[in-house]
């Protein structure tokens, strides 16, 4: 009688927060580098190789985790938030299905609901993130100089006020909804198809479906990216009017000037980098869960 109990109280509820939690910072810390090396591609320092070279010749291998601490914060709260609310919907609506699985469209209502979720706990520490992460390239007299993701957040809220740490949360949250039907109904319907269709093995089950689901992850949310980074990374011009109202001025111009397929634009690149971080975080998060089991948690 003494130790049995417990595990139906509070664990089985926080297990898949924790479980998704750890995997997102895990992911993390391998694609840290990676996206660190891609901006200064983008700012045009080069090819990678040269990047990689200049960088640790510079500034050493600490260059290479410049921003971690908002991209971990970001991982603390919103990928814990995402994962582990899909798994308590989708395990929910599993009981309400007399335990058959769950048909697509559901599975992504689960990932949008996770995603509108997550984004909403994580918004602040996405913000502190991009302001971090654009900081670089603003000139010497607009830079914000924050030291590190908590004092962003403390600088944001001491300046703005508390509501600013969800400045943007709107198509924050929307592109996350997005983000998240794509990735994780994807992910639960592609294991299902590999393993019981084409009868994958568990790694390749594992990789392989992780690999659709960093691809629909790319594909569910570039459109929305796009509005929102333009949104964030605004400024006033002399008459101090902003360039769009909203997401939907910044989506209509956009439409009018380019077309649908300027939504698209870098969809190569964004793809590399959302993809190898959905696909890190579903093969942490199945090793986790493997060495639970090993351990009986």
């Amino acid at each position: 009688m003494g130790e049995k109990p417990k595990s139906a109280g509070v664990w089985p509820t926080v297990k898949p927060f924790v479980n998704g939690g750890c995997s997102g910072m895990l992911a993390t810390c391998v694609i840290q580098p990676i996206d660190m090396i891609k901006v200064r591609i983008q700012l045009g320092q080069g090819s990678a190789a040269e990047v990689t070279k200049n960088m640790l010749k510079n500034d050493g291998v600490g260059a290479f985790y410049k921003g971690l601490s908002a991209g971990l914060l970001r991982q603390a709260t919103y990928t814990t938030a995402r994962l582990g609310s899909f798994r308590i919907l989708t395990n929910k609506a599993i009981e309400a299905n007399d335990g058959k699985p769950l048909p697509l469209y559901q599975k992504a209502l689960c990932g949008l609901t996770a995603g509108a979720i997550g984004a909403c706990v994580g918004s602040p520490a996405d913000l502190a993130l991009i302001r971090m992460q654009a900081d670089a390239t603003l000139p010497l007299a607009q830079r914000r100089n924050y030291t590190n993701a908590f004092h962003a957040l403390y600088r944001i809220v001491a300046d703005e006020g508390v509501l600013a740490l969800w400045k943007g949360a709107g198509p924050t949250v929307v592109r996350a909804m997005a983000l998240n039907m794509g990735m994780l109904a994807s992910y639960d319907q592609s294991v299902e198809f590999f393993k019981d269709n084409l009868g994958f093995g568990e790694a390749s089950t594992v990789v392989g479906a992780s690999t659709v689901s960093g691809f629909f992850a790319a594909a569910c949310s570039l459109p929305f990216d796009y509005v929102k980074t333009q949104i964030q990374k605004m400024q006033p011009d002399a008459q101090g009017k902003y360039p769009y109202t909203g997401s939907l001025d910044c989506t209509m111009k956009t439409l009018k000037a380019g077309g649908p397929f300027k939504f698209y634009t870098g969809f190569p690149v964004y793809c590399v980098r959302i993809a190898p971080h959905v696909m890190m975080t579903w093969i942490f998060l199945n090793q986790i869960q493997k060495l639970e089991k090993s351990v009986g948690l």
